[in-house]
């Protein structure tokens, strides 16, 4: 088997196009057992996201976690199931067809927009293939996690950096690395729970749940949780909560091991039990709506805190298709793009040239 792909034959002068890849997280094909299984072991077997070596970790994956947890988590997702399929992917979509209409009603119109997901289909690999069949040689990858970990971001670099080993022509890439404290994002947050708000009225305590990690990955130096807590900090300095209206918590906590504390459900009981009647909850790490917003926080940790003696409990949604959520994206895309709109593949040769020549002719002056 040949070591690199073959490529399509070079043509001199033909001019490059950009392309933009969002890449989101992932999920099932269907919310059965049987699509859930592989999408978890190809997750789970991500040596960053789970960095227990592979002899110890291999036997639990396959002989425990994979033979139990996919029907308990089938019966998760069919109960957040869209007529479009998973949440997730139907927002990252629509994420994706709105960002290059907003791009071309910018005067952008030589951008080509895909998306893509981490696990699961439709696959990073696949997706670049098909922009550089569309003539791609400039791409700019967006992983679709406002604030960067080992875990979520840099596993799509990975992905990315390993799909390029197979090319012989490779591409110009450029990543977003974050956009935890970005002012469009921001405002885009407190938007939506001024809307809220707006709607329903203000609960007690606004409860900020981020996606956990282990604890391990903060004392290793992984930034994740200090830009959760820059994200926390401004979106209350948006909204001009006092310290005492607002909380940061950490859900989806897996496995024994001490994750990022405080917990996300444990928290919501403890402030029910202190007489906290009614709470808001938002997930601002996740720009769109998915299994562990609708299911864990919607249902389940609705069900907690009603339990524990709470009377009210509302979760705000995601931005998903928020038109200033779509507007900040299109800001983030456009400033990680910068000299590629503004200085075009297709030019530069002919501006050397022309420096080239302005040079020669100063030297004989």
């Amino acid at each position: 088997m040949a070591r690199y792909w073959p490529e399509p034959p070079y043509t001199h002068g033909t001019a490059p196009r950009t392309g933009v890849l969002l890449v989101n997280l992932g999920t099932p094909e269907a919310p059965t057992a049987a699509a859930v299984r592989p999408y978890l072991k190809q997750f789970l077997s991500d040596p960053r996201v789970v960095e227990i070596p592979r002899l110890a970790w291999w036997p639990i994956l396959n002989g425990i976690i994979l033979n139990t947890r996919p029907k308990k988590s089938a019966e998760k997702y069919a109960s957040i199931w869209m007529d479009g399929g998973s949440p997730l992917k139907v927002h990252t979509e629509k994420q994706a067809k709105l960002l290059a209409g907003y791009l071309g009603h910018g005067g952008i119109t030589n951008v080509h927009v895909e998306w893509a997901m981490r696990y699961g289909a439709p696959a990073v690999p696949d997706v670049l293939n098909r922009m550089k069949a569309a003539g791609c040689s400039q791409i700019l990858i967006v992983p679709l996690y406002p604030q960067y970990a080992a875990s979520t971001t840099a596993s799509v670099m990975d992905e990315v950096a390993h799909c390029l080993t197979r090319w012989r022509n490779l591409p110009e890439i450029r990543y977003v690395r974050n956009f935890h404290d970005h002012p469009g994002y921001i405002a885009a947050l407190a938007q939506s729970v001024r809307d809220h708000w707006m709607k329903h009225g203000e609960g007690d305590k606004l409860v900020m749940s981020f996606h956990g990690v282990p604890r391990r990955s903060l004392d290793l130096g992984d930034p994740y949780h200090c830009e959760c807590q820059t994200t926390a900090r401004l979106l209350a300095a948006e909204l001009d909560l006092p310290a005492e209206r607002w909380q940061l918590t950490f859900q989806s906590r897996f496995g024994k091991a001490e994750w990022l504390k405080p917990y996300t459900q444990p928290t919501l009981e403890a402030l029910a039990r202190q007489g906290t009647q009614r709470v808001d909850v938002l997930c601002p790490g996740f720009p769109s709506d998915c299994l562990e917003t609708l299911e864990e926080i919607g249902l389940e940790c609705k069900h907690a805190f009603i339990e524990s003696g709470g009377k009210t409990f509302h979760y705000i949604p995601c931005l998903n298709e928020r038109d200033d959520w779509i507007a900040a994206l299109t800001d983030i895309v456009r400033d990680h793009l910068g000299n590629w709109l503004t200085l075009p593949a297709r030019d530069a040769g002919e501006l050397a040239i022309a420096a080239l020549r302005a040079r020669a002719a100063g030297a004989e002056r």
